[in-house]
């Protein structure tokens, strides 16, 4: 009995200098499962990978009334800046968020009201005149009068006119379900409406309870990532109007150009497509190229050249240098962003590429980069300087160009007044 606690103090000091290797396979079982979790952290992890698979199930289930969320959400974002300084001016917030929606009303009603009276009238036109075209090109001498008069083209085009009342009545089921999908597309562009105006007016409250809900020590680090955040998106939207804007001038001046009729409402038309990305130029197209066809094959095909040439213009130009100092992504990163978004989600996925991209950017600097760098990574530290320096670089040059805006209309109103000699001649 005297012996035991010399010969436990013997085979701990055993175990100590050599391992397990004079005990060997007698502790071997004890260190493995002291190694192993335990039962109940298996359970939490299975609890938790399910309750994710559920949840992901779920979002799958209602993915697009997220995405008109987010849609809403980055809308609503966008046109802050405008309602900040309506509210600055001394403006109510709600009263600033209706002025702005209000507007945007107004040039909708403005726009169909010069739009849409011509354009129908141009397609009765098209199609009064469509058998008449018909015969004036079947009696051409060259390849096009050839081709017609081979295939019978007048005749064809004259028997689908007289049938087309028929042909409708027989396609009632797919004009309903066209009517369905333009229902469906007013309903989500009302949505997206509804909920704007209510991010719109909630969004500083919003932004508050976002901070609330982060641990006290990470507070002010994530207020300074949401605000950087806001920042990108508003910049992805100020970027998005600058280039619609561009669209509908130089549309306007290759009409006018042209000579296409109708140039003013079919540009306004081409800037307010350009907002919907990567199709929206195709789209403002349309219309104007039809109408070039109108007048004349060779204006028609003009019309066309210029719009697929402006295409490639905005989206490898225009788009890429405007959204680098909008929200500070690369040319290359704009046009990925872009082009994945669309694969994987369509319209909605291009709408949100960017954004989406600019704050996982601003996610990935502020809450890793900065860390690696205050622990000493010298590469880490130099690229979030570098961002630093890009972001005041770009904050620089936005203020210069809306001082020299100010400026500007500084100038125009003081043409526009009348000189204090004209007021005072009594004949002028």
């Amino acid at each position: 009995m005297l012996e035991t606690p010399a010969l436990s103090a013997h085979t701990r000091r055993v175990t100590d200098d050599r391992g397990t290797e004079e005990l060997g396979d007698e502790l071997e079982p004890d260190a493995w499962h002291a190694r192993w979790p335990t039962m109940s952290y298996w359970i939490r992890v299975t609890v938790t990978v399910a309750l994710t698979m559920y949840v992901l199930g779920l979002a799958r289930a209602v993915l697009n009334i997220l995405i008109l969320v987010l849609i809403s959400l980055v809308l609503a974002v966008g046109l802050d800046p405008a309602v900040r300084r309506l509210v600055a001016s001394g403006m109510r917030r709600g009263v600033a968020v209706a002025m702005i929606f209000l507007a945007f009303v107004v040039f909708i009603f403005l726009f169909g009201l010069l739009v849409v009276p011509p354009l129908v009238h141009q397609v009765t036109g098209l199609a009064d005149d469509v058998p008449r075209y018909a015969r004036e090109l079947s009696t051409r001498d060259d390849w096009i009068g050839d081709y017609f008069r081979e295939h019978d083209v007048t005749i064809t085009v004259q028997n689908f006119i007289s049938t087309l009342p028929e042909r409708i009545r027989n396609s009632f089921g797919t004009i309903l379900g066209v009517a369905g999908r333009v229902g469906s597309a007013l309903f989500n562009l009302v949505t997206v409406a509804i909920l704007m105006i209510y991010f719109m007016l909630s969004l500083p409250s919003m932004r508050r309870t976002a901070t609330l809900a982060m641990p006290v020590a990470r507070r002010d680090h994530g207020a300074r990532v949401i605000d950087q955040s806001i920042e990108k998106i508003g910049g992805y939207v100020y970027g998005n109007v600058v280039t619609s804007i561009v669209c509908g001038i130089l549309a306007l001046a290759a009409l006018l150009l042209l000579g296409v009729p109708f140039a003013v409402p079919l540009a306004m038309w081409a800037g307010l497509a350009d907002l919907i990305p990567a199709v929206g130029s195709y789209l403002g197209a349309v219309p104007a190229i039809i109408v070039g066809f109108f007048v004349s094959p060779a204006r028609g095909l003009l019309t066309l050249i210029y719009f697929i040439a402006y295409q490639q213009f905005e989206n490898y130009v225009l788009v890429p240098k405007v959204m680098q100092n909008a929200v500070n992504l690369s040319p290359a990163a704009v046009i990925v962003s872009t082009l994945i978004g669309g694969s994987l989600f369509g319209f909605a996925g291009a709408l949100l590429a960017l954004p989406v991209a600019a704050t996982v950017k601003v996610v990935i600097v502020e809450t890793w980069l900065r860390d690696r760098g205050r622990r000493g990574d010298q590469l880490a530290k130099a690229h979030v300087e570098a961002e630093l320096r890009a972001d005041l670089e770009a904050k620089a040059g936005a203020q210069v160009r809306a001082e020299n805006r100010r400026r500007l209309v500084e100038r125009l109103q003081a043409k526009m007044r009348p000189r204090d000699d004209e007021r005072d001649d009594p004949g002028s």
